[in-house]
Parts: structure tokens; sequence; C-alpha cells
């Protein structure tokens, strides 16, 4: 039998999560939404590092629009639901203690998140028998609280049931983190793009709490990867969060680092462009040197993949040599960055 699954991802990386599920044989892409890619699976447990979340579809019915009496019309998704059908797919072996509820929405609304949310959640949790925990307080939910998500796109209305007891976003490794630590699903789904291959070495010159190099290891643990920091704190917490997997992390210059030309044959980053990081080192007083690093240590046929704020940047990656291969415009942290794989062009290749 194959479940309805739900992933929840961030805008823009829709397609790179539809391309995890196929390329991991988890089940059929039914379709892409906003933020959401819905597929069937043979099972409900689903290892998508891309993915924020995944879910249970528990129902659906036509969106209930933007009147401010319409979330009343919601509790229908609670009385759509089959409870004992969904409650054994999820991971874990008891039963809910209290319902919590997240909502989200496309469009102006003449109601709250938290008026969505209450309305559902009150008609689950007496479904249920147990109590509703409303977000509206900003406590965290009780142990054992079954998590639901609700969306309202502008067509339909949705109701899922998460299928782990924590989002998938939340990472057991991530003990310390530092400002402008990256979103770690972000970092797999870079790492994905990269296309490691065996044995290959993988550098973040500017590596911060190590998330990218992370990611990169434990989807391909037969590669090297090392990082450099100029933050004697950030390659500690790297260090710490890098365990045993296979990931090196010394003090370093991104404005020059302490490899031969051509070391890498890929190379991860979320440069600090001064969004929340500023730039240090050599960078800070000429940011161009970023650029002229990574093309001298980049192996003729490596790649990079980054993580751009602006068409400027995409602009100035063109003007040093590199050629992209693969642009992706995300919305991250109400910022608008781009996703890129660039790789050498043909008159820089050679060239140090």
């Amino acid at each position: 039998m194959h479940t309805p699954l739900v992933a929840r991802c961030l805008r823009g990386l829709e397609s790179l999560v539809a391309a995890e599920v196929v390329r991991s044989g988890l089940g059929a892409v039914t379709d892409l939404r906003h933020r959401e890619v819905h597929f069937r699976a043979p099972r409900s447990a689903p290892p998508l590092r891309t993915a924020d979340d995944v879910f249970l579809l528990a129902a659906r019915r036509p969106d209930v629009g933007a009147a401010r009496q319409a979330p009343r019309e919601l509790t229908a998704l609670a009385a759509l639901t089959d409870l004992d059908g969904l409650l054994p797919l999820r991971h874990t072996a008891t039963a809910p203690t209290a319902v919590d509820v997240s909502a989200s929405f496309l469009g102006r609304r003449a109601f709250t998140r938290y008026d969505a949310e209450d309305a559902v959640g009150e008609a689950l949790a007496e479904r249920l028998g147990v109590p509703y925990h409303s977000r509206r307080t900003g406590a965290a939910p009780p142990p054992g609280s079954c998590g639901w998500r609700l969306t309202l796109d502008g067509t339909r209305a949705t109701l899922m049931l998460r299928v782990d007891d924590r989002p998938l976003h939340r990472r057991s490794y991530k003990r310390h983190t530092l400002p402008g630590t990256l979103h770690p699903p972000l970092a797999a789904a870079m790492a994905a793009l990269a296309d490691i291959g065996p044995g290959q070495s993988v550098l973040d010159p500017c590596c911060g709490a190590g998330t990218l190099l992370i990611e990169g290891a434990l989807a391909r643990p037969d590669a090297r990867f090392q990082g450099f920091d100029l933050s004697s704190e950030a390659v500690g917490a790297a260090r710490a969060n890098a365990g045993g997997l296979p990931v090196s992390v010394r003090r370093g210059d991104a404005g020059r680092l302490p490899l031969p030309d051509g070391a890498a044959d890929r190379v991860l980053c979320n440069p600090p462009w001064g969004a929340q990081v500023p730039a240090g080192g050599l960078l800070a007083g000429a940011p161009d040197r970023w650029w002229t690093e990574v093309r001298r240590v980049l192996a003729p046929d490596g790649a990079a993949v980054l993580l751009l704020p602006g068409r400027d940047d995409l602009a100035a990656a063109i003007r040093h040599g590199f050629t992209p291969v693969h642009t992706q415009r995300l919305r991250l942290s109400g910022a608008q960055p781009f996703l890129v794989r660039l790789t050498l062009t043909d008159s820089h290749r050679g060239r140090r």
C-alpha cells in the first residue's frame, strides 16, 4: 500500500526535494506546489534531508477564503481525517497526549493563522479526547503532542500529520550554532547539487559551524571534507558538530587559503557577504579576493555550489571566470538569494 505524503521545504527547493524523492527510490512524485512536494511511498519513513519536514496527508477541501468567519469551515478537515488509519503510521508507539497545529496561508485574510489553528486544533483534540495546545502563547507544545500542519494556498486547504515527533530540519548533530549558520535542509540541497563523487576533495572556505561539510559528509562519507574559518569559535563548533565524520576543520583566511592550486574538486560555501556575518581578514578590505582564491583552488573540472545574495554577486562570479550551470532563486528568512552551481569557463581552466 502506498501512503500519500507531503514534504515541506524552503520556497525554491521544491524541484530538488522532488529529485531526492525520485533518486532515493522512495516513491512517485504526484504534485509540486508552493513549498510542498506531494508523493506516494510504500512506507511512511522517507529519510529526506532536503525537506524541512514530512507529513502524512490527512484531509483536503477547497480553500475557505478570506472572510473573518472562514476558519469555522476548517473544522470539516478534522471531521474528514481518518485518525485510526493515520496515527499508527507515525514514528512513535505512544498515543498522543495533546494536539498542536501550525498553519500558514497565501494571500491576505481577515483572520490570523492562530484563528485557523485553533479551529482545526480544537476539533482534532475533541475527536482524540486530549488537550489542545494553542500556539498563541508562544509556549512549546507539551511532550507527546502530535504535530499537525494546515496550509491554505488560495485553491485548497490541506491538513497534514507530522510523521516524526519533531521537524526533520532539527538535526541531532547541530549541538553548536553561530550567527548566520545555514539551514540544514538547504545545506543538504547544496551538497546534492554538488554531485560529490567518491574520494573527491570538498572545501568550504568559510565553514562556520560546519553545516555544509556535515551534510555533505552524511550524504557522501567516502569523500574528503575540509573547512576553514577565521573564528576559533567557529572552528570549535564545526569540530564538535562533525563528531566522527570525515571532516577536517582548521583556522584559515578565505582570502589566502593554505592549499595548492586545483586542490578542491568541489567548493561548497555560504560566503560572508555581510548580511549576518561581516567579511573578515583579507576579505574585509578586498572582497574580490574570495573569487580569486576559489578559482585558484578549484580543480579545472571542478564545481562550486554557492549561496549568493543577489544578481550583482552572480555577475561577479561570471566576471571572475565562472559559468553558472544551475541557478535557482530561493526565499530564505525574508531574503531571496540565489543557489548556484558554477564551473570554470574554458578560458580560465588551467589559469591561476
